[in-house]
Order: structure tokens, then C-alpha cells, then sequence
């Protein structure tokens, strides 16, 4: 059946259905979509100008500007919940490509885990690669006919690169550090116009594609275009967020949105194409800089500050407006996967499609979001596992030996521990972390026998404001 012919079969009119011309009538698409993964670095949840639940003015940044960011949310789905799967980036990255949470794949810290002796806990020792053997969102999209291109920061691996995992088009072996200018801050706009030149190539030669643009910024050191810092500089400051640089930063990374989204409508393409927007991890470090408040902690933590991360997703068939369950960025592997038309499987993927397109009730998450850091991290972190069922959150503190159980939907500053106010709901999770971490075979923690109270280096104390 042609275009003419389905929208006639509808009792459409071209005109009259230019909103839904690519659709079925279930609001998948009519032909294999376009997917472009926009993927902030150190972006915190309340990092943009969009609130991230709706009605609640916290929820956003007061000084950070993202116009461009919150167009994309007008028209699309904001997750009020959602996760990245770790709370660095090479965890969280690496779940992302195959949809397994990092205590399967056992990377679980960039750069290899260290066992401390000076440290009450001895830490194992993770990989440092990605298995070739699994199945990456490259690889399945590949087999499906799609061009795919993975441009920016890579960061998993010591020698590897996106070429090894599925991906047509890469940089190489990059990490942290880009080559910004003054003009092209974090290699923000050079990484969006070989995106775009990506899509154009693959348009004319009729395919559909995958493009992921995985971003440096808003990872330190903070660079920005002088003039959007001079703009940020004249703005009065917020009472949560204040860094000029930072703000600039930021308003030009959703610059950059502006152009991805405006060739796309040049190209006649955007009624056929998902553009998710996501960041790897939480923003700042154990001391909150920049600030996450509302949440508690940061990037290397598993508070919320360093987990919950913004993800909104627009595209064919997605309803506007906001998603409250519980995601992580694991999901996104079955979701492109259904969207291209690919069967696969995950033990910790879910298929965000009946969200996406209005049908909750028929959305069943299989097993309960696992966070699992077993390092200690810069400062005062220790050793960490979370586990998160809906709006209840379980965390287990190592090197104490003590859980902790917040409601997050009255909590969620993690500020009052209910494990003895819910002991059913706490037994219950902890028996439930327990067998998550043995059912994907996830590195533990032991004490450590040598350990002098007295030789162990001096740490911060994390402080609540």
C-alpha cells in the first residue's frame, strides 16, 4: 500500500494528515524511522530550563536557559524519573549500547577499579572493555539496514572504539578532552555539523540512520562561546546556580539542538525521525558543584543527584507531556530496537514504546532498576548499590553495612530513612537487591584484613543543605 493509497484507506487527506503522513494507525511508523541520540556529559537533572515534573518550579534550573530544550519537550515526552545506569560515564555509556546494567558487564568506574589497602572495603577490580560478543545498539541497528554513526566523546575501553561495536562512522578513540575553541566550545557545533552532513549523506542514499552525538560538554572544564558567557554575566544569578561559564556552556549545547532540528525539517525528514535527548550521569561532584537541589549528591554517587539525569523523547506517534515511571538509559536499547523492527533480548531493558504512545497499562517493568558502584570515589563516597522499585529507593551503604529506604515520591532530598517505619518494604528489597546482584553476576565488595583506622586518608564529610 502506498502513502496515497494508506492515507486515503484512513479517510485522510495528504494535507490534513502531514502530522501522522509516516504513521500506522497504531502510531508506529509506516517505514523503518530515523533515530538521533543527542547525549549530554555531566548534564544534572535540573540542569535545563524544562521542569522535569510538571508544575513544580525546583525542578528546573533558575538560571540556566535551554529555549531550545524545552521546544523539544512541547512536543514530546518528558520522563520525570528517569536514570542513567551508573553515576559515571563509562558505566553508564556502556549500558546504553547494549542494555545490560554495569554489575553484568562488570563496568562499573572508568578506568579500571582499584583495590585500596588503606580502605576498610577491598574493591574488585573491573574490566576495562566492552565484550565484542554483545549485541550493541550499532550492531542490531546495522543488521537492519541503518547507517550508523556515533560522533564525540567514546570513553569506554583503553584502545577501543565505536567502529569495533557496529558504528559506521566514529572518532576514534576519544575520552574527556576535546579540541574547543573560543567559537566551537567542547567541539559543540563541529560534532553537530558532521552530524548533520552524516544525515544528509544518508537521506540521498535513501537509508534510514542511527546518529548519536555524544557530547563533551558539559563535562569540566567549562568552555563557552565568550558571548554567551557576557550574556549569562549581565543575567542575575540564580539562588541555586550562578556559574556564568557553566550557564554559557549549556545555552551552547541547546544551540546546537536548534540546528539538528532544523535540518531535519530541511532534510523532510522530522515526521519520521525519534530525537532523544539524554545525559550519562548526574552534574558536579560529591560537594554539588553545580548544584542539584532539589536531589541530594552527585556525579559518583547513587543519591538521586547523581542518577537521575533529564531524557525526553520526541518523534512518530510519541504523546506530549509527562512520563512518571521509573526508566533508566538500559531502556532505550529495546526501544530503539522496536522501533527499527529488531528482536532482542535484555534482562534489563525495557521497551519504552507503550509510554511513549500513551499506553502505560500495558507497560511491565521485568525486574527492578540495580545501581551498583562498589568503589570508593572521590572524597568522602563509599562503596554504593541502590535499587529502585517505582517510587521506593533502597540504598546500601558498604563500608558501613547499613540500608537506607527513601519514598522518592515524598522524599526526594533523601532526607528520612524508613526502613523501621517499613520494615515488610524494606525486607522485601533487600531480599530483592540481593538477588538482583547474584542474578547478574555482579563484582561484591570484602573486607579488608589489613585495615588501620589510623592510615586511612582524611574524608569530607558529604553535608545536606
Amino acid at each position: 500500500m502506498n502513502r496515497r493509497t494508506f492515507l486515503k484507506h484512513l479517510g485522510l487527506t495528504t494535507v490534513a494528515a502531514t502530522g501522522i503522513a509516516n504513521l500506522f494507525a497504531d502510531g508506529s511508523p509506516a517505514k523503518p524511522p530515523n533515530i538521533v541520540f543527542i547525549y549530554a556529559d555531566d548534564m544534572g537533572w535540573t540542569g535545563t530550563s524544562v521542569e522535569m515534573i510538571k508544575g513544580d518550579s525546583t525542578t528546573k534550573s533558575d538560571f540556566y536557559r535551554t529555549p531550545n530544550l524545552e521546544k523539544l519537550a512541547a512536543k514530546g515526552m518528558v520522563f520525570s524519573q528517569a536514570y542513567s545506569p551508573g553515576p559515571m560515564c563509562t558505566p553508564s555509556r556502556a549500558s546504553v549500547l547494549t542494555g545490560r546494567t554495569p554489575a553484568e558487564l562488570h563496568i562499573t568506574t572508568p578506568g579500571g577499579g582499584r583495590t585500596q589497602g588503606s580502605r576498610k572495603m577491598l574493591t574488585p577490580s573491573p574490566t576495562t572493555r566492552l565484550s565484542e560478543e554483545l549485541p550493541t545498539i550499532g550492531t542490531m541497528l546495522k543488521a537492519k539496514g541503518y547507517a550508523t554513526a556515533l560522533l564525540g566523546k567514546w570513553h569506554i575501553g583503553r584502545r577501543d572504539n565505536a567502529g569495533m561495536y557496529g558504528f559506521d562512522q566514529h572518532d576514534g578513540h576519544t575520552q574527556n578532552d576535546s579540541n574547543g575553541t573560543d567559537e566551537d566550545p567542547k567541539e559543540i557545533f563541529s560534532l553537530t555539523k558532521r552530524g548533520i552532513e552524516f544525515m544528509e549523506k544518508t537521506v540521498k542514499a535513501r537509508k534510514p540512520f542511527f546518529l548519536q552525538i555524544s557530547h563533551y560538554a558539559l563535562h569540566s572544564p567549562n568552555q563557552s562561546k565568550p558571548a554567551s558567557i557576557e550574556k549569562f554575566k549581565s543575567a542575575s544569578a540564580g539562588r541555586i546556580h550562578k556559574e556564568a561559564d557553566y550557564a554559557g556552556m549549556t545555552w551552547d549545547l541547546d544551540a546546537s539542538l536548534a540546528q539538528i532540528l532544523q535540518a531535519l525539517m530541511e532534510l523532510n525528514i522530522a515526521d519520521n525521525t525519534y530525537v532523544v535527548f539524554m545525559s550519562d550521569n548526574g552534574a558536579g561532584g560529591n560537594r554539588r558543584r553545580p548544584n542539584n537541589t532539589p536531589l541530594f549528591g552527585g556525579k559518583g554517587t547513587l543519591y538521586e543527584g547523581g542518577i537521575r539525569v533529564p531524557l525526553i523523547i520526541s518523534g512518530p506517534g510519541v504523546k506530549t507531556g509527562y512520563c512518571t515511571n521509573s526508566v533508566s538509559g538500559t531502556d532505550l536499547f529495546l526501544t530503539f530496537a522496536a522501533w527499527a523492527g529488531a528482536e532482542v533480548k535484555s534482562l534489563d531493558s525495557e521497551n519504552l514504546t507503550p509510554l511513549l504512545t500513551g499506553k502505560k497499562n500495558t507497560f511491565e517493568r521485568r525486574n527492578d532498576l540495580l545501581f551498583h558502584y562498589p568503589h570508593y570515589g572521590h572524597g568522602p563516597q563509599t562503596p554504593q548499590t541502590a535499587l529502585i522499585t517505582d517510587d521506593w529507593k533502597l540504598l546500601r551503604d558498604w563500608e558501613a553495612g547499613t540500608y537506607s529506604l527513601y519514598c522518592l515520591k515524598e522524599d526526594i532530598g533523601e532526607s528520612e530513612d524508613l526502613s523501621a517505619k517499613k520494615p515488610e518494604m524494606f525486607r522485601n528489597m533487600v531480599k530483592t537487591m540481593d538477588s538482583r546482584l547474584k542474578e547478574t553476576g555482579a563484582q561484591l565488595l570484602t573486607n579488608n584484613p589489613d585495615y588501620d583506622p589510623a592510615s586511612e586518608p582524611k574524608r569530607r564529610k558529604v553535608r545536606r543543605k
